[in-house]
């Protein structure tokens, strides 16, 4: 997280953009089913506490706020429970209402989260993006690659029988398999146009290696080509452009040490952050020493350097590596609920595994963690930010739909009991279960935090 501290202000706002679309999308589902229902609004805020800004609109005055503490909004509707209610406005108030009415509002938040995710994968599946092929390299000896006989230059097809074109679906799909440690069903295409099929085993994979580097774990690795070290483009603002590197500067050694390829620099890079280093470059008959400090990112658990520069690569070995991924409206559609479902999906097991204590609660990211990945996200260009968002958007539908009251699940929960006793629970019984919700969440946002802190503390 040093690159937070970094660049602080573009990560809040990332931050604070992302949140409030999240909120406000979640509470104008609630709002948009309300009104449909006849349900009068009295308040719809983003955030919560002191009120900062606040307008009325519409015939029934219903005021729209900016609170000062913005983790949260709400949507007040008309309630008996809350305040007297005027006999000629008693069929507008939300407690008046059928339970299935009821059950409509209070899931409209999370399944709102749910559909702008699905929105924001159906624009990004039809935008396209150009991704990493799953091509591999060597595995290392002693691992599940090797073991499952694995050779470099084999192309990824499929992993249990559903399709694998870029590295990025490559390691979700692993995950989601090794998740149930069911053995991994590769389907190789190598250079030969031949295909394998190779089965790895995971009973050695550990729970927090499913956050890490799995693919690393299992011994996979993205195939490089061997790469001269020549700079291709320098990042703006970054520690190369400060210390003077240009585009077609070819890089001959680091710290007196001579340089064969780019994957050497990449390697003496990530291993030095924050340490000086003195790039011998040669640009054109010049020959410089520039004195070049790795910045410090936090990417996967690990703390690397880098530098912000990119390697100049020819078009055939580009259109090796990479491949442009995109599809019409219809298919982009249907990827895009399948995506939505499957996090969604695997969230619930990840936090069920947390629960039952096979999976370590240090998965718990909190808000700083979050507004740094926003951050990062953002600095890398308007697609990995709405990837971003999208994501954010299952967590919080997901989380949303617990059964812990307090949060929308735990309401939903009082009125399927009230569906099966055929009438609302006591007051009583939702006054305890929502002190019972309340130290739950109050549990969950202090791991949160914890977590936070040490990943802070530990870069």
């Amino acid at each position: 997280m040093h690159t937070m501290t970094g660049h602080l202000p573009f990560y809040l706002l990332a931050f604070a953009v992302a949140l409030g679309v999240l909120i406000v999308v979640h509470e104008f589902g609630h709002y948009l089913v309300a009104r449909w229902c006849g349900v009068k609004v009295l308040r719809f805020s983003v955030g919560f506490g002191k009120v900062l800004w606040l307008r009325r609109f519409g015939a029934d005055g219903t005021e729209w706020a900016l609170a000062a503490f913005p983790l949260g909004g709400f949507v007040r509707m008309l309630d008996e429970r809350e305040a007297p209610v005027a006999a000629h406005e008693l069929s507008r108030a939300f407690n008046r209402q059928s339970v299935w009415r009821r059950i409509l509002i209070v899931a409209a938040g999370p399944i709102a989260n749910l559909l702008l995710a699905i929105v924001l994968y159906w624009f990004l599946f039809m935008h396209g993006s150009e991704e990493l092929r799953p091509l591999l390299a060597a595995p290392p000896a002693a691992t599940a690659a090797a073991a499952a006989g694995i050779e470099a230059g084999e192309t990824v097809l499929s992993v249990n029988g559903r399709p694998v074109v870029t590295w990025q679906n490559l390691r979700w799909e692993l995950t989601r398999v090794a998740l149930d440690h069911v053995p991994i069903k590769l389907e190789l295409r190598n250079q030969r146009q031949e295909i394998n099929l190779r089965l790895l085993a995971t009973e050695n994979v550990k729970e927090d290696d499913l956050a890490g580097d799995l693919p690393g774990q299992l011994g996979l690795r993205l195939y490089r080509p061997l790469l001269p070290a020549v700079v291709g483009q320098v990042v703006a603002g970054s520690a190369a452009e400060q210390a003077g590197l240009r585009a077609d500067d070819r890089i001959l050694g680091i710290d007196a040490q001579p340089v064969t390829g780019w994957q050497e620099v990449v390697s003496r890079v990530h291993a030095s952050a924050g340490v000086v280093l003195d790039f011998v470059v040669q640009r054109g008959d010049e020959l410089l020493t520039l004195p070049v400090t790795p910045a410090r990112v936090h990417e996967q658990g690990q703390t690397l350097g880098r530098i912000g520069v990119v390697v100049k690569e020819d078009a055939r070995q580009h259109s090796e590596l990479f491949v442009t991924v995109h599809y019409g409206a219809l298919a982009a559609l249907g990827k895009a609920v399948r995506q939505t479902w499957d996090m969604a999906s695997f969230s619930l097991r990840m936090m069920g595994r947390m629960l039952t204590g096979d999976l370590s609660w240090k998965n718990l990211s909190g808000p700083v963690t979050i507004a740094d990945y926003a951050g990062q996200s953002a600095r890398m260009g308007i697609v990995p930010y709405l990837n971003f968002l999208a994501l954010i958007s299952i967590s919080l539908g997901v989380l949303n739909l617990l059964p812990i009251p307090v949060l929308d699940g735990g309401h939903l929960l009082y009125y399927v009991a009230e569906i099966i006793k055929g009438g609302p629970l006591s007051e009583r019984v939702m006054e305890i279960g929502q002190q019972i919700g309340l130290a739950l969440l109050m549990m969950l946002m202090a791991f949160a935090f914890y977590n936070d802190i040490n990943r802070l503390i530990s870069g």
